[in-house]
């Protein structure tokens, strides 16, 4: 009868070095991978969805202060009566304005700038966003259409707003808004949305 033999466990050596880095280098390119995604997600998100822009001057008060950051959308292109947005519209500002939508495409404007009463299509509109009433008046007439594919806009600080009513301005093309104002970010104790 043969005896069987015991087996024993091999240790096998090897000559080469070990690379001691190899599983540690792999996760350091893993991580800069996701960091490289979430950059470009992120750079994605505010090229085509939302953008951040400051308030410059004092022409939306008391909504908007100077020196606020806003969160706009930039997705759709549908605005309305009461929707705060930036314009990029080439004018004699030469610079980006924030105002609120008045009147869109093929409504009537109408301002009686002795009560300071704003009517659309013949209806007192309800403003209790406005700093004033609108007693300033530029060169446009009133009553006034607003054009196909545009939209009319004011300040809510209607004393101290350059804004559709001066042909300087005039009614803003809606392929020159760059974003409706959603949310304010700063400064942090004002966080919120702008809607409410």
């Amino acid at each position: 009868m043969k005896k069987s033999k015991s087996r024993k466990n091999k240790i096998v050596l090897s000559d080469k070095p070990t690379n001691c880095l190899g599983s540690g280098s792999s996760v350091l390119l893993d991580f800069i991978e996701i960091i490289v995604q979430s950059l470009v997600i992120i750079f994605v998100i505010f090229t085509f969805v939302f953008r951040v822009a400051g308030v410059d001057g004092d022409s939306m008060m008391p909504t908007l202060n100077n020196g606020d950051w806003l969160l706009l959308s930039t997705f759709g292109s549908k605005y309305e009566p009461g929707d705060i947005v930036v314009t990029s519209q080439p004018s004699t500002v030469n610079k980006p304005l924030i105002k609120r939508v008045i009147a869109v495409e093929g409504q009537v404007v109408d301002i009686d700038f002795s009560s300071g009463d704003v009517y659309v299509d013949g209806k007192l509109s309800q403003e209790d966003y406005i700093m004033d009433k609108t007693y300033l008046s530029y060169d446009v007439e009133f009553p006034h259409i607003v054009e196909q594919g545009k939209v009319f806009v004011m300040g809510d600080n209607r004393n101290n707003s350059y804004d559709s009513r001066s042909t300087a301005i005039g009614d803003i093309d809606t392929d020159y808004i760059v974003g409706k104002a959603e949310y304010r970010l700063y400064p942090l104790r004002s966080f919120g949305d702008l809607y409410d």
